[in-house]
This record gives structure tokens, sequence and C-alpha cells, in this order.
């Protein structure tokens, strides 16, 4: 369950890790997936499991001002969809835009699963069900925010 073929990987089995992170990179949201499944079909599952988060003064937020994303994502109903919940959408266009404008917010998120792939649990996956592959990840995601905590705060 939740691994599939890869047809860019010569066929190896696995699964993907799903993440959407704030400005600092620290994650906010992360789920799994199969290889095979496309990365646009968990935008808009990834978006609306935002916690609330609360800040100094009135009420907690659900939803993030801008959304960047690579291309993977630039799709008609993606920005409506974005649009409709007043987020702001920086995602390159196929043949409009250059990759090296995005590529300023692309590495906090390829950092973060830099990070996540210093746990050597995630790096590959052993094991056989994906709930607890989750958890792992889970995990994961909250030591990372809590050593950012525990150095910055």
């Amino acid at each position: 369950e939740d691994t599939g073929r890869n047809p860019t990987d010569r066929g190896k089995l696995g699964c993907k890790h799903h993440l959407l992170v704030d400005e600092r990179g620290l994650p906010l949201v992360a789920q799994i997936s199969a290889r095979k499944v496309h990365d646009s079909r968990f935008l808009i599952p990834l978006v609306e499991s935002i916690p609330a988060v609360k800040g100094l003064a009135g009420r907690a937020r659900k939803r993030p001002g801008k959304l960047h994303a690579d291309r993977a994502y630039a799709s008609r109903a993606h920005r409506a969809w974005l649009r409709s919940r007043g987020i702001a959408a920086r995602i390159a266009r196929y043949g409009v835009e250059s990759r090296e404008r995005l590529g300023r917010w692309r590495w906090v998120v390829e950092r973060t699963l830099g990070w996540l792939h210093r746990f050597r649990r995630l790096r590959i996956r052993h094991e056989r069900r994906a709930d607890v592959h989750q958890a792992f990840l889970t995990l994961a995601c909250s030591l990372i925010c809590w050593r950012y905590v525990e150095r910055f705060c």
C-alpha cells in the first residue's frame, strides 16, 4: 500500500514525501504517497490540512498569504482554487517563466527534505505499513521543529 513502481527510476518500488513548509523551512504538513502518483494531486490536500498558527495578536491563521511551488503544480485549476482561497500563487508557468526565478525559494524546501533524509529510517522505506512510515515522518518533522525552537528561541 502507498508504494508503486516509478517509471523514471527503473521501476523501483518506493514512496514520495510531500511537504509544505514555512518561509524558514519548518515543516507544517507532511504526507506520503506512492511513487507513481503525480505531485500535483497533493497540492489541495496539503493546503487544506495546514494547522492553525496562532500569532501574537488576532485570530489564528489557517492559510498562507502566498504559496511558492514548482512547475509540477502549474495548472489553471490549481491557480483558480488558490485564488478562491485568497492565496497568491507563485507558480512558474511552462514556456513563460524561467526556472531560475523560482530557485530562490525552492532551496528552502530542498533543505528541509535534506533534514528529513538525515533520519536514516526515512531515506529508504523499510516499513511495510504506510501508517508506520507516516508516523516516522511526522516524528521527524516534530524533531526538526524542536531543534529550531531549542536553537533560536
